[in-house]
């Protein structure tokens, strides 16, 4: 039991002795709901036991090494799937395809707070939250400064954020893949290093900017698809 735990335990007891007439709720179930977070470390040394064989097991069938040197995720609207690839030699092999169970919005890329888009564009990951509401989650770094440039050729100013990829199958402008698969993901991404990884979101396989878009999202989507072109030629049945 953790020290805390102890700690609570002992003030609950001292605080019943000098309250003797007090009504005799049974309060011992909130008292053992006050634990500390887990962190990030926890997670991993949890997830470790149950999940990286299995892991390791998918990333050496394609040829790569555990863990592999790079991850690129793509995270696709139209297709609803959330897939993750790893270079093999001289090419991208795709490790594996996740269903999206849930994201708001449509195609088009995010432009300001509360309006449930899914953000368009590449971006880094760039922190693990253990106690996520969603179970567990990983940040992805919107608005970056691509996203401020453009916001301040428009006169946006209010641009959103707190967008990430969790678990539970509810999602509002971030993208919701279950928590099986943002357990394996979670352990994957700890051990290749965010560092190591970036994310494409984007709203379909070849992304295509509507008539009449802002200069900005034609060349944006053009950065998108250089980037998806070097996966495609080797893009093969999901599993």
């Amino acid at each position: 039991m953790r020290v805390g735990s102890l700690v609570l335990l002992a003030a609950a007891a001292a605080w019943m002795s000098a309250n003797p007439s007090h009504e005799r709720r049974p309060w011992y179930p909130n008292v053992f709901a006050l634990k500390a977070p887990r962190t990030h470390a926890d997670v991993v040394a949890s997830l470790s036991a149950s999940r990286r064989a299995a892991l390791k097991e998918l990333v050496t069938r394609t040829g790569s090494s555990y863990p592999p040197q790079r991850l690129r995720l793509v995270g696709l609207k139209e297709e609803r799937a959330l897939e993750v690839w790893a270079p093999v030699g001289g090419r991208w092999s795709r490790l594996k395809s996740y269903p999206v169970l849930a994201a708001s919005g449509g195609p088009g890329p995010k432009l300001r707070e509360g309006d449930g888009q899914v953000p368009e564009g590449i971006y880094r990951l760039t922190a693990f939250n253990p106690n996520s509401s969603y179970h567990l989650s990983i940040r992805v770094d919107y608005p970056n400064a691509e996203d401020r440039r453009a916001a301040a050729l428009d006169g946006r100013t209010t641009l959103g954020g707190d967008i990430f990829i969790h678990g539970k199958a509810v999602s509002i402008g971030c993208l919701a893949i279950g928590d099986p698969a943002i357990e394996e993901l979670y352990l994957l991404l700890a051990d290749t290093g965010l560092r190591n990884a970036d994310i494409v979101l984007t709203p379909s396989l070849r992304p295509l900017a509507p008539a009449g878009a802002a200069a900005w999202i034609e060349e944006r989507y053009e950065r998108m698809r250089q980037a998806l072109a070097t996966l495609q030629r080797n893009r093969e049945p999901q599993n």
